[in-house]
């Protein structure tokens, strides 16, 4: 291990993170994909893990590559991203993939591959956003034009998201809201911000009550009702999910023991923590909980260590992201919040979230070697400049 180690920069705790949550997810995804393989791959089960192992390796390179690469230069491409990320959105809004009434995916002409802009959408703001912080904290507190210039682009890209993913619109708004709070954004400028969200969302939820119409207004009208009345196809999900916690109890059936599997929908990406639960009980469900506020807890580590407000509003920014939406996917599990779609990061299955939650975390990583580089010349100056030393 510590040869490997040599090879990877910056925080080690971090590597280790992800490791441990790349063997969950191989274990958890080659659990609960058995009636998957089944129905249509003629029972062969290595099919969909070999698929995974794949994605997951490629994953892995991708933060091995983004580790590399020093974060001054994130910053100069953020402004690229961004403006790509609002063309990419705006062409899957018209000509996107629709799978389940949402156009949330963009075919790659001759390729056949298929990306979820979104999440593209979600590196890319919070890159913009962590620049624009950066350059602007001598003015921040003084000039509302400063605030109007953070905001358009959060409610552009947020705005083009919400059409066909609301959760993922809310998850980037929330995001945004509390990485501008970080960055010393007047207090009264973010809670009138919260407060025409709070509006946005009653109104949206209102229309999708009483709207008698089909297609992703009908769908969310349908999550909505089932979470209040406890019935329909979004309250079946969450009771299957909540046979598997409880009978998974505190330690588990086992590896490759889940029976609710075979009844869960979707067992491999949105309701994966579910079979965690089943077969590592409320231990594992906990350990793996920890791990991703741990991911948090360590690039709050790197913000306080570094020097300087790009790197740190990135690295606190692109954790948020990762660790909020973990936390919604758990919380749909155990039916806190409605059925949202929200895959659980670097542990479902699925090939778009986990290479721009690669991404993520490969930006976190070189953000937090060049903190350390930072901290070390500094260090190594003093001992220069110290006479005792000499």
């Amino acid at each position: 291990m510590t040869g490997i180690f040599r090879y990877l920069k910056g925080d080690r705790v971090i590597w280790a993170l992800i490791i441990f949550l790349s063997i969950v997810s191989l274990l958890a995804v080659y659990s609960s994909t058995g009636t998957l393989a089944y129905r249509f791959q003629g029972g062969n089960t290595a099919y969909y893990i070999l698929k995974h192992s794949s994605i997951m390796l490629v994953g892995l390179a991708i933060i091995f590559i983004t580790h590399m690469v020093p974060y001054k230069f994130y910053s100069r491409l953020s402004q690229l991203f961004l403006f790509a990320s609002v063309i990419l959105l705006a062409l899957t809004l018209v000509m996107g993939t629709t799978i389940n009434e949402a156009s949330r995916w963009l075919t790659l002409p001759g390729l056949g591959f298929t990306i979820q802009t979104s999440d593209f959408a979600k590196l890319a703001l919070i890159m913009y956003l962590a620049r624009l912080l950066s350059r602007t904290q001598n003015e921040i507190k003084a000039d509302r034009d400063t605030f109007i210039k953070l905001l358009v682009p959060v409610l552009i890209v947020c705005g083009l998201i919400m059409p066909a993913n609301l959760s993922t619109a809310f998850i980037l708004f929330a995001t945004c809201i509390i990485l501008m709070f970080i960055g010393r954004v007047r207090t009264r400028y973010l809670f009138g911000l919260i407060g025409a969200g709070v509006v946005s969302l009653s109104l949206f939820v209102a229309v999708a009550m009483y709207s008698q119409s089909e297609g992703r207004l009908g769908t969310w009208r349908n999550r909505i009702e089932s979470y209040v009345t406890k019935s329909g196809e979004g309250n079946y999900q969450v009771e299957q999910s909540k046979i598997a916690i409880a009978t998974g109890g505190i330690m588990g059936k086992g590896p490759g023991n889940s029976s609710q599997r075979n009844f869960l929908p979707h067992p491999y990406s949105d309701f994966i923590y579910a079979i965690i639960i089943e077969e590592y009980g409320l231990v594992g469900g906990v350990i793996v909980m920890f791990f991703y506020l741990w991911l948090l807890y360590r690039a709050g580590m790197i913000v306080r260590r570094s020097s300087r407000t790009f790197p740190a509003f990135l690295a606190i920014g692109l954790a948020l992201s990762i660790v909020i939406q973990a936390m919604i996917n758990m919380a749909v599990v155990v039916n806190l919040l409605p059925v949202t779609g929200q895959p659980l990061p670097l542990v479902s299955m699925g090939g778009s979230s986990l290479v721009f939650t690669s991404i993520a975390l490969g930006i976190i990583i070189s953000v937090s070697h060049g903190v350390n580089k930072q901290v070390l010349n500094k260090e190594e100056n003093v001992a220069e400049n110290d006479p005792q030393e000499n």
